[in-house]
């Protein structure tokens, strides 16, 4: 797989949902990984190819691949 995308999923906002950009674009707002797959779908890579985890295409940010909830903040 190519890794000449550079993508960013930046922390889950006030309800979960977290941005998306790819190569300085933003793309939209992702609810869960089917809705981040149909974001990279549109950006050219093949889902079926795609592994979350692969810190070499995805950035992370405010959590990892199953972190799809709002922080709680302080307890």
């Amino acid at each position: 797989m190519s890794h000449d995308l550079r993508v960013i999923v930046y922390p889950p906002d006030a309800e979960g949902g977290r941005r998306v950009r790819v190569d300085g674009e933003i793309l939209g707002r992702a609810l869960g990984p089917g809705d981040l797959f149909e974001f990279l779908r549109r950006a050219g890579l093949d889902p079926d190819d795609v592994d979350l985890a692969d810190e070499l295409l995805i950035e992370w940010r405010g959590g990892g691949p199953a972190v799809w909830a709002p922080d709680p903040g302080p307890l």
